[in-house]
């Protein structure tokens, strides 16, 4: 069964698998202790971070291992921001962040700190220029991705950074997604990662500190990881982690180029192959591995359960395919489809065959779920219903067609209110226009979004008594 969710989590690499079995039987001591078994452990954890640095591009004495990749953003926002909490309050971050940077962020909030969200562009990156703009001599800590985990999109990191220095704030990378690939581009003050991202073991991060940036560890501490991860390390998994991110790199290249002519062809196919669907991203500033689309009228996690039941694993960033109600931040953020959203990214060794029957399976699959939720024929000529008295519209059909109409999908999941938004746009003439009102908070996304791929003009959001009204004038 083709698995193409690395984004999420990749496979274990075989190196990280020998590495992690042959540490068990040398790494289980305590690698503070004088006698032999601690100092063979203390060799092995040396080793690990050495090899780390290497790759991160930082000294082996500024680079910390956590229990996740999560453990090190929380550390490296909290200890960034206790250090310089003289110089200001304020954190900065893009809108398309990591959901641990603004968990943290909203921790910073709740203690009396502020926090400022720069607006990305449509294809999920942010304008260095804006993004500098946004830091203040408050400022004390600034937080930017270097490649984002929904869509791909590489970051201006360079650009940044040296924005950052000129304004005296230190910069936080987020390298989750990236790392295996490469370095960061120079310039950041701290960087965190997560070994499961490149093929490493679960349960292992990676927290880097300049020397020079001010740094202090919120809550307690011990003599461990210079302090700033507390507990007993899990040797056997950081041995393995740092083996598998040497092995990974020394990969990357020939790999990044196979796997970019791969998500090429899904980029190209799927927009051709599929009606009515949004590719999303950069389509040059990106990881070589990752696409993301989104399908109109399409119910996300009926779309990925389908796509399941013929082999292929992928995710989404649909509200109906996480644990909360509210659209994704980051196709928030993009101002992009959300239902119907599907992100493919390629595992290391993906077999090209696999992709092509991917190709082959998904326009059925989307096709089918669309005809279950009874999605009308696009193309319909203009004023025809379908059916007498469409699903939730008030009015009565008259030979002269209504200027207005109004569409309730109150209590209705989204995609139903674009559904029947679709099913009504032809019932009004040219200039008329379509009052949705809906109560699901992906509609504010996907209404906007349907009016920009079927050109009609999104008139905008007005105040009701549930929910919110949605207008739409008919253009073509």
């Amino acid at each position: 069964m083709p698995y193409f969710d690395a984004a999420s989590s990749a496979p274990l690499h075989p190196v990280a698998r020998q590495a992690l079995m042959a540490s068990l039987d040398d790494g289980w001591a305590d690698p503070a202790r004088l006698y032999r078994e601690g100092r063979r452990a203390r060799m092995l954890l040396d080793a690990a971070r050495e090899a780390a640095a290497e790759a991160v591009g930082c000294r082996p004495d500024e680079l910390v291992f956590t229990p996740s990749g999560t453990a090190a953003v929380h550390t490296g926002i909290g200890g960034a921001l206790s250090g310089r909490r003289r110089v200001g309050r304020r954190l900065v971050a893009s809108a398309v962040e990591h959901s641990s940077v603004f968990h943290a962020a909203a921790s910073h909030e709740a203690a009396g700190g502020s926090f400022t969200e720069v607006p990305v562009e449509r294809t999920g990156s942010v304008d260095s220029a804006v993004f500098g703009a946004s830091l203040g001599e408050d400022t004390a800590l600034a937080c930017l991705q270097s490649a984002n985990h929904e869509v791909g999109t590489e970051q201006p990191v360079a650009a940044v950074a040296a924005l950052c220095r000129e304004a005296g704030v230190p910069l936080l990378v987020d390298a989750a997604q990236s790392l295996g690939w490469g370095p960061v581009a120079d310039g950041w003050s701290l960087l965190t990662a997560s070994a499961h991202k490149w093929g490493g073991p679960a349960g292992v991060g990676l927290l880097a500190v300049r020397k020079g940036v001010r740094f202090a560890v919120r809550g307690p501490a011990d003599e461990r990881e210079s302090g700033r991860s507390a507990g007993f390390e899990n040797l056997p998994a950081i041995v393995a982690a740092a083996a598998s991110l040497r092995a990974v790199r020394a990969e990357a290249a020939a790999e990044a180029a196979r796997l970019r002519a791969l998500v090429d062809r899904v980029r190209a196919q799927v927009a051709a192959r599929v009606p009515d669907v949004e590719v999303v991203g950069d389509p040059e500033r990106r990881l070589p591995h990752v696409v993301t689309f989104s399908c109109l009228y399409v119910d996300g996690e009926t779309l990925l359960h389908e796509l399941d039941r013929n082999g292929f694993s992928v995710s989404s960033g649909s509200s109906c395919t996480s644990s909360t109600l509210t659209p994704s931040h980051v196709l928030k953020a993009m101002g992009v489809l959300s239902e119907g959203n599907v992100r493919v990214s390629l595992p290391a060794g993906t077999a090209a065959s696999d992709v092509e029957r991917f190709l082959d399976v998904l326009p059925g699959v989307v096709a089918g779920v669309r005809e279950r939720l009874g999605v009308p024929v696009t193309g319909r000529p203009a004023g025809a219903t379908g059916a007498a008295g469409a699903a939730g519209v008030t009015g009565v059909a008259t030979p002269t067609p209504a200027t207005s109409l109004v569409v309730d999908a109150l209590g209705r999941r989204c995609p139903i209110p674009v559904i029947e938004l679709a099913k009504v746009i032809g019932d009004v003439p040219v200039g008329g226009t379509v009052t949705v009102l809906a109560d699901d908070e992906a509609a504010r996304l996907d209404i906007p979004a349907w009016c920009e791929m079927r050109e009609q003009e999104y008139v905008g959001e007005e105040p009701a008594e549930r929910g919110a009204a949605y207008v739409v004038r008919r253009v073509s």
